[in-house]
């Protein structure tokens, strides 16, 4: 099914994220979570791909095998940093051999060694080249409601969104953020400038200190204090600084939903106990 028929169909969707692992020796481990994942039946799951697609094989089996054996929709990652077009190509022929017909295009972030290639330089460029190889393939985006790292203004980030969607993306997926102004200061400025497709925004349950500082590192995330006040409380109590995590994702999903932010994607990062937790508390609210 594609996602954009979903989130066109249901009043509420909760979607969560896996990774592949690198190397094929904790394959049975990532596969393990991501099936355990799947049995919480959420309404799709996405399915992230390694720079220079260091991990092409594998997030093309654990994506077939979550469509095949375990009925969810998936939601293929590709990226193109490192990629040229005859890569991509190559990427999308086994994505439609395997039936997926979800694609989330993104650039991919820049290797430590450098770029490989130059055929792509933003994800632009690669949904304009999806669209063109198969036009009925759904295609995600991805959006950044503090601004892009690599952007001196959030305006000059926006007009590339715009040109994003202009290309062919049917909806697009937020970086992570922890305070939901954010988030609705972000959906004013797209709207204003005409972008009208489906925001899902991306939550990130923060259940241990060392996720904080690397969150911050990987996308400039704004932490609010109250999060480093939970941090701080609970940081040395594994289970409870787990818990308030949880309740944290929990509180700031209730709040989207409640002002009309409906479609929730979570990055449970290969941690079934993280994504049952939120759909624990969620159950009710999301039938």
């Amino acid at each position: 099914m594609k996602i954009i028929d979903i989130l066109n169909n249901k009043d509420v969707t909760l979607s969560f994220e896996v990774f592949p692992p690198k190397t094929d020796d904790k394959y049975a481990d990532v596969e393990k979570a991501a099936a355990e994942i799947a049995a919480l039946k959420p309404d799709f799951m996405s399915v992230t791909y390694g720079a220079g697609g260091g991990t092409s094989k594998n997030t093309v089996n654990i994506s077939a095998d979550l469509q095949d054996k375990y009925g969810v929709t998936v939601l293929s990652h590709l990226t193109c940093v490192s990629s040229t077009k005859e890569d991509v190509k190559s990427m999308i022929s086994v994505y439609k051999e395997k039936g997926i017909e979800n694609i989330m295009a993104l650039r991919g972030d820049i290797p430590k060694e450098g770029r490989i290639c130059y055929d792509y330089d933003h994800a632009t460029q690669l949904i304009s080249d999806i669209k063109s190889l198969d036009e009925n393939i759904c295609i995600g985006g991805a959006c950044y409601p503090e601004g892009h790292v690599e952007c001196a203004r959030q305006s000059e980030d926006i007009i590339h969104l715009k040109e994003k969607v202009d290309a062919g993306c049917d909806f697009l997926t937020t970086q992570m953020f922890f305070d939901n102004s954010t988030l609705y200061q972000f959906l004013y400025r797209i709207r204003e400038k005409g972008i009208e497709v489906p925001v899902l925004p991306g939550i990130m349950p923060i259940t241990n200190a060392r996720q904080v500082a690397r969150s911050v590192s990987l996308s400039g995330s704004t932490i609010p204090q109250k999060m480093k006040i939970m941090v701080d409380r609970f940081a040395d109590d594994p289970e409870k600084m787990k818990e308030a995590g949880i309740i944290y994702a929990c509180d700031q999903i209730i709040d989207l939903i409640s002002n009309g932010v409906s479609h929730i994607h979570v990055y449970s990062m290969n941690k079934p106990d993280i994504a049952a937790g939120i759909m624990r508390n969620l159950s009710t609210i999301i039938k």
